[in-house]
C-alpha cells in the first residue's frame, strides 16, 4: 500500500521547475510534472489551474509583502515608504536564490511567461500606487513612486540572481535605490 507523503504542492513545484529548466516550458506536460513528483495529474490540478500557475503561484502573497511594508512605514515620505516596502519584500519573500535563478531562466526563455511576469509587476505597481493614494499621496506622485519602486525591485532582483552575487536582496535594493536617487538629483545642468 502506498502511503500519503506530505508536501505535494512543493514536490510539484520542484518537479515542474526542474522539468521546465531541462525541457523548456512548452516541452513539459502536466503528466510529466506529476509523474516526476510521484503524483497524479488529478493531484496537480488540485493545487494548480495550469502549469503556468506553478511558476506564478503566490502572486497575492508577493503583493502583500510589499503592501504590508508600505503600510508599516508610518507617515514617511512616499519614497521612504516604498523603500520600507522593498525591505519587507526582500526579508519576507525571497529566501532561495537558486530557485529564483532557475525560475527566472525558465521565464527568460518563453515570451508568454515573460509577458505574465510583466503583468505581475504591473499589478504590483498598481497596488502600490493605490496604497500610496490611500496614504494621501497625489496621483502623479503615487504612480511615479510606485513605478520607481518596482523598477528598483526588477533591477535589484536581476543583480541578486546573477552568478557569483553574494549580497542580500535587501542590500542590493538599497544600493539600486541610492543610485536612482543620485540620478534623479542630477538634473544634467
Amino acid at each position: 500500500m502506498v502511503r500519503w507523503r506530505p508536501g505535494a504542492r512543493e514536490r510539484l513545484q520542484a518537479a515542474a521547475l526542474e522539468r521546465f529548466a531541462e525541457h523548456g516550458f512548452d516541452g513539459t506536460t502536466v503528466a510529466e510534472i506529476a509523474e516526476a513528483a510521484g503524483l497524479t495529474e488529478r493531484t496537480f490540478f488540485r493545487y494548480f489551474a495550469d502549469k503556468r500557475e506553478v511558476i506564478f503561484a503566490g502572486q497575492e502573497q508577493f503583493e502583500q509583502v510589499f503592501l504590508s511594508g508600505l503600510e508599516g512605514a508610518g507617515d514617511d515620505h512616499p519614497m521612504q515608504a516604498v523603500a520600507a516596502a522593498l525591505d519587507a519584500a526582500a526579508t519576507n519573500f525571497f529566501p532561495d536564490r537558486g530557485w529564483s535563478r532557475t525560475r527566472q531562466a525558465v521565464i527568460d526563455k518563453d515570451p508568454g511567461l515573460q509577458e505574465r511576469e510583466l503583468l505581475k509587476l504591473a499589478s504590483l505597481a498598481t497596488a502600490m500606487t493605490e496604497a500610496l493614494r490611500r496614504r494621501g499621496v497625489e496621483e502623479t506622485a503615487a504612480s511615479l513612486t510606485a513605478q520607481s519602486g518596482v523598477a528598483v525591485f526588477r533591477v535589484a532582483f536581476g543583480a541578486w540572481i546573477a552568478d557569483g552575487e553574494t549580497r542580500s536582496l535587501a542590500d542590493i535594493q538599497r544600493a539600486v535605490l541610492a543610485e536612482l536617487r543620485g540620478l534623479v538629483g542630477d538634473t544634467g545642468e
